[in-house]
Order: structure tokens, then sequence, then C-alpha cells
């Protein structure tokens, strides 16, 4: 029996971003974010309203070109499975995260503290240059639970309900709210619906990666009582679950001051462990690893599960 384009065009594109890692030219990802910067330089103002329609626009018309992809292929199941794998690979960014983080990891473990301080900005926003040893730690950790999520279960989820159109439309939405869903007063009202449409399409990601977190985790209970004790106190109603069942699964504490240009945020702890060291980012991002796998063998169920009677 051939299998279901969809399921399998998820398993090639999740086989290809761990084989091959991001396209190395013409990324649409980097072509997307172009896009979007040069219409926010002609339509920015303060006002939600002007920011709801830019978003509309970017995420709508990547939507929409979406669904054009699915629906011509779609009577042609290689093509259909073609197409559903480059997307996939374009939009998953889990390689690239593991080898961003594997690589401050590196240079921790060898007393580099500049350069690994340095090497954090490509995967977090705050202020990293008077961070200790153990605050990159637990940058990296957090950033790794986080963008987990963001990176790999979330489209895979949207990927295996909505196809194609899930899979880019989700991406546009999650690279809007990295452009301008920042509280800051150029983007309070601006990014506003930016950020709430990421919120929204995150939802079931993150429960998802929160619960494969705790499953494959080295400490299934301790991941569940930080989950259900702490998430709640995160600033991001996604970001939460999934950094506190990291943070439970490892044994760690997470959480504490974070400086972002002239703003501080001081979030709450997660976990009831000991602090992240050098040694701990390691093992977060084998738990990573496994969240990932996990969740492209769930996506790949459900696609196939979701497979039209002929």
């Amino acid at each position: 029996m051939r299998p279901p384009p969809r399921a399998l065009g998820l398993a090639l594109g999740f086989a290809a971003d761990r084989l091959l890692g991001d396209p190395a030219r013409w990324h649409p990802v980097a072509g997307f974010g172009r896009v979007a910067a040069a219409l926010e330089s002609r339509t920015w103002a303060p006002s939600r309203r002007r920011g709801a329609a830019y978003s509309l626009v970017l995420v709508g018309g990547t939507t929409g070109l979406g669904v054009l992809a699915e629906r011509t292929t779609r009577p042609h199941p290689w093509a259909h499975t073609a197409v559903t794998g480059l997307a996939t690979w374009a939009v998953l960014g889990g390689t690239s995260l593991d080898r961003e983080g594997r690589a401050v990891a590196t240079l921790l473990e060898a007393d580099r503290l500049p350069e690994a301080r340095q090497r954090l900005t490509h995967l977090v926003g705050r202020d990293t240059r008077t961070l200790t040893s153990g605050e990159v730690a637990r940058a990296v950790v957090e950033s790794v639970a986080e963008n987990t999520s963001d990176a790999v279960v979330a489209p895979l989820v949207l990927g295996a309900v909505a196809g194609v159109p899930g899979l880019v439309g989700y991406r546009a939405a999650n690279t809007l709210d990295a452009m301008v869903g920042h509280r800051n007063e150029r983007y309070a009202d601006f990014g506003w619906a930016s950020a709430r449409l990421d919120d929204l399409l995150n939802l079931p990601g993150s429960r998802l990666s929160a619960l494969l977190a705790a499953l494959l985790g080295p400490d299934t209970r301790g991941a569940l009582a930080a989950w259900r004790r702490d998430a709640a106190g995160h600033p991001s109603p996604n970001a939460g679950p999934v950094e506190a069942a990291f943070a439970g699964a490892l044994g760690l504490q997470l959480g504490g001051t974070n400086t972002y240009g002239p703003r501080v945020e001081h979030r709450p702890v997660m976990g009831s462990g000991r602090p992240p060291a050098a040694g701990d980012v390691s093992p977060a991002l084998r738990l990573a690893r496994r969240v990932d796998l996990g969740a492209a063998t769930v996506a790949v169920a459900v696609a196939a599960a979701r497979r039209r009677p002929r």
C-alpha cells in the first residue's frame, strides 16, 4: 500500500533537517523576513489595527500560497510528498538549534566564557555581556527548551493537521513574532497581533513538547510537577510549560533575572533542582533531540490517520 503523501513528506522533511540542517542558500524563511522588513518600513505605525493588517497580509498571503501548493499537488501523490517534504525541511530548525547549543556548550566547557557569551547571542535576545558561566548555561537550556517547541514541535503538529498551509503559515507567524512581537515602545501596539497569533498557533505544540519532555526525560514525575506548579508564572503562555518541564526533567532550576536592553525582567523560578552549570547543556540538547523525534513520530502517525478514504 502506498504511504500517505502528507505523512511521508513530514518524515522526509524531518530527516532532511536532521541530516542537512537549514538550506545553505536561498532559505525561504530568510526571504520572507526580508519581505516582512520591507513591508514594515512602509506600513509601521503605533497602531494595533495597522499591525493586524500587516500580520494578515503576510501570514494570510503565505498560507494562501501553501493552500495553492497543497491543492495543486494533491492529485499527484509523489509531487504532494515532495512539496510537503520541502516545506517541512524549510520550516524546521532543530539541527540549527542543536548546533548553536553545542557550540556554546563547547566554549563553556573549555572555560572560554567571553566567546560563549558572544555565541549565545545567536540563541537569545537578552544582554549576554556580563553573564556568568552558570547564567550562560541557564540561557542555553531555556532557549533550547522554548525553541524545541517553536522550531520543531509546533510546525510538525500543524503540518500533520493542515499540511503545507499549516507548515508555512505557522513559520510566517512565528517569524513575525520574532521580528515585531516585542514588548517595547516601537512594537507594543504594532506587534500585538503578531504576538497573539503566534501564542495561539504555538499552544498545541508547546503542550506536546512539555508532555514529551516529561515522558522522555530522566525524571517524569519531576517534570510533571514543575509543569503543574511553575509554568503559569512565566510571561509566555507557551514557553512556561516547556521550560518548566525541561527544568523538572533535568533536575534544574530555571528562571531569574534577564536583561533586554533597557528592560529588566525578573522571571519566577521553575523547577526545584540546582542552578544550571556548563555540563548541563549537553543533557538538555539530548532531551531536545528525543522530544524532536517523539514529535515527528506523533505527527507522522496523525497525518497517516487523517488520510482521506478513496
